[in-house]
């Protein structure tokens, strides 16, 4: 019988460099995707799972974020006086009761591995989900759902994956495929961006995880790896010595937020999927193709005149 998985853990310390300067100030999981943080959209699909506890791991200047997941009573009463009912309900259909978050620092920013390490006491000896916030995902059911079904036929350590372009793998971190379906598969190996001749697939690490607690034990004696931090898929290669690993790939279609290209697109593809706004937003981006298209022969006729 598997222990039941009801912690999940975001790692949200990371600077956000290549958002500057709209994170100068403002944390990149509070970009929004339409109208939603990015940081929103996993704790959604965490609690869609099944998922009781929220721990955040944090860093300077992340405040913003525990105050979103908190009460405002000024903004509630404003919006209760001025009768906006919807507005208020949304706001608290999204807030976790009472005692279902934990917040904790981590120090310096010295790698995803260490970002898991520094959630060791809040999760305790159990298994728990990993979700970075960065990768968005546009699927039905969530992701971390389909895998938790994996995970209560497998138990064990289970990881998300996405087919990537084999030219693209040097990019990610790539699995080696065993026995089994799409739904929950062996995994044999993995290895950290490997080049495209020596990839074992071209499966990739999609930023959802479930692991077992003993991955804490072997983070804390990590060394640095790649980039010179310390790595969770090095920790995930020597547990996998001594536990299974399963693969799920699932069924949806991500969205690296973590890049400017990514996020662009999830808004588009975000605002395409609501039926409030899709329609108008269509046909925005119809005029703006329109408008693109009447502007191009005075730009060639400019260069003429050059």
């Amino acid at each position: 019988m598997t222990n039941r998985v009801r912690t999940a853990v975001f790692p949200v310390a990371g600077l956000g460099t290549r958002f500057l300067p709209a994170t100068k100030a403002m944390p990149k999981e509070m970009l929004t995707v339409v109208d939603r943080p990015v940081i929103q959209y996993a704790v959604d699909e965490a609690r869609e799972a099944g998922i009781e506890h929220f721990v955040f791991v944090t860093g300077r200047n992340k405040g913003v974020i525990e105050d979103h997941f908190d009460r405002q009573f000024e903004l509630e009463h404003t919006l209760d006086m001025r009768g906006k009912e919807k507005a208020l309900n949304a706001l608290q259909k999204d807030l976790p009761s009472a005692g279902q978050t934990s917040f904790t620092r981590q120090q310096e920013p010295l790698g995803l591995g260490h970002a898991v390490w520094c959630a060791r006491e809040l999760v305790g000896n159990q298994p728990f989900a990993l979700l970075l916030p960065d990768m968005v995902f546009m699927a039905k059911p969530g992701v971390l759902k389909q895998m938790m079904e994996a995970y209560e036929v497998t138990g064990g350590n289970i990881i998300g994956v996405e087919e990537v372009d084999p030219a693209d793998v040097s990019s990610y971190g790539i699995v080696a495929r065993g026995k089994g379906p799409d739904s929950g598969f062996e995994i044999t190996g993995m290895v950290e961006k490997p080049k495209p001749a020596d990839a074992p697939s071209n499966l990739f690490i999609s930023g959802r995880y479930i692991l077992q607690p003993e991955i804490f034990a072997l983070l804390s004696e990590q060394t640095k790896g790649a980039g010179g931090e310390i790595q969770v898929t090095d920790a995930m290669q020597t547990l996998m010595r001594s536990q299974p690993f399963t693969g799920v790939k699932y069924e949806g279609k991500v969205f690296d937020c973590g890049s400017k290209i990514g996020f662009l697109t999830a808004n588009v593809a975000f605002a395409l999927d609501r039926a409030d706004i899709k329609d108008d937003f269509r046909e925005a981006i119809a005029e703006l193709g329109l408008s693109q298209r009447r502007e191009r022969p005075v730009l060639e006729r400019e260069l003429e005149l050059d």
